[in-house]
């Protein structure tokens, strides 16, 4: 599944809107100030550089309208916002090459491309787009120079009254202040992508937290209540099927009661489990370690071992505090989940990276069928489940292990294309319940 999958969201979308929105809000006060600078100076509607100018208008207002039909007939919405940001860069060496382009004030603009870029694309969209408006400023200013094409509005060239070294230094100026602003803006960009992503996991951990607290103590009590009975009556019937000959219609009803005891027992260690789950055993864990031995014995079930490829990109050196069997339980269930919500053959890929706040971002990624979203709202409930055999406790047990140790879980989920899990650990074992 491309990366680019989940990107493709309603967020995603919203972020080009307002983009298109600013664009159009910019393009009608340009207008109007050239219309206002015109008629305070006396001069003609079709004077220039002010026709020239709303030409450039028309075109980014006509440009919108493409941007706004591409964003609501068409799926691929990251070509969009690449190809309006590399035109935007072409519309802002138009505007400089009709105001004066050596001594147009409006280079800035680049800039501000670029940091849009940044929220959009995050560092590698505003490198893209910093090394694009370079080449474009660089290429005008030199063709200027060099006579290759005349001033747009001034009678001289720039070779006549400007030394070579001056527009070198003035290129090289608007070179660094592109990177640099490429930079900086990019990395702030993706620290404010993880931070709205931490908190939107933890906004939504906790609605959780809240739901299942309620619950508590009664599923506590039923499974303590269940518990002694089962012990007892799964007793009773191996006494009895010591009298009763092998292989007979009575021995047959028997095995058949020992088996649905012991699953009703399972069902209760897990009720437990989920109710008050310990963290006596919990040490400092080497979280890569861990992962490639879940995987290896994951990968040995022939169930998974032939339509599943396991890929994993982590930070080898991430460790926490946690009972290493409950580490195991969380990435098995994770595991088990997206295998089953796969079809034929696919891919489940592992990211383990460090986030902001001393926290460790673990990240399971399926190309699954995705969850559907009636279904959404409720998987980490106790008891619901869509499968036929399930018990509907699987993803509430690992919601509460992870809560037992301060951690969050949340996903992101397209039908059809797959599901991303997303769970964030604490770094600092002072901090774990």
């Amino acid at each position: 599944m491309k990366n680019n999958d989940f990107k493709n969201s309603s967020d995603f979308s919203t972020q080009i809107k307002w983009i298109i929105l600013s664009r159009i809000i910019f393009t009608i006060m340009m207008i109007i100030s050239c219309l206002v600078f015109s008629l305070g100076e006396n001069l003609s509607f079709f004077s220039q550089p002010f026709f020239s100018l709303y030409n450039i208008a028309a075109v980014i207002l006509m440009l919108s309208i493409v941007y706004l039909i591409w964003l609501n007939k068409f799926k691929n919405k990251m070509a969009l916002a690449y190809f309006q940001t590399i035109a935007d860069t072409i519309i802002v060496t138009a505007i400089i090459f009709v105001t004066g382009s050596y001594d147009s004030i409006f280079t800035f603009f680049y800039l501000v491309v670029i940091i849009y870029t940044a929220m959009l694309l995050l560092q590698k969209g505003s490198l893209i787009i910093a090394t694009i408006s370079c080449m474009q400023y660089g290429i005008l200013i030199e063709l200027e120079y060099y006579k290759i094409i005349p001033p747009f509005s001034d009678s001289y060239f720039l070779s006549n009254t400007i030394n070579e070294s001056h527009i070198i230094y003035r290129i090289i100026i608007v070179v660094v202040a592109c990177f640099a602003v490429a930079i900086l803006s990019g990395i702030l960009a993706l620290q404010l992508k993880g931070a709205k992503q931490d908190l939107k996991i933890a906004q939504e951990h906790l609605k959780r937290v809240e739901k299942m607290t309620a619950v508590d103590e009664m599923i506590s009590g039923i499974a303590h209540e269940i518990k002694n009975p089962l012990a007892s009556l799964s007793g009773s019937i191996q006494l009895l099927q010591e009298d009763t000959k092998p292989g007979s219609y009575e021995d047959k009803l028997m095995q058949i009661i020992l088996r649905e005891t012991h699953r009703l027992e399972n069902i209760v260690n897990d009720i437990r489990i989920f109710a008050k789950p310990h963290t006596d055993n919990a040490v400092r864990i080497k979280l890569a370690d861990a992962i490639e031995e879940t995987i290896e014995l994951f990968l040995n079930d022939p169930e998974w071992n032939q339509k599943i490829r396991v890929t994993t990109n982590m930070n080898k050196n991430l460790s926490v505090f946690i009972d290493p069997s409950h580490f195991t339980q969380i990435l098995w269930n994770l595991l088990k989940n997206a295998a089953q919500s796969i079809k034929d053959h696919g891919e489940i890929k592992i990211i383990l990276k460090s986030s902001i706040n001393n926290r460790v971002h673990l990240a399971v990624k399926d190309s699954g069928n995705g969850i559907q979203k009636e279904n959404s709202t409720h998987i980490f409930d106790p008891f619901y489940t869509t499968k036929p055999d399930g018990t509907g406790l699987g993803l509430s047990i690992i919601h509460r292990l992870i809560d037992t140790y301060n951690g969050m879980i949340d996903f992101e989920s397209i039908p059809g294309k797959g599901t991303i899990f997303t769970v964030l650990f604490n770094g600092d074992p002072s901090k774990t319940k």
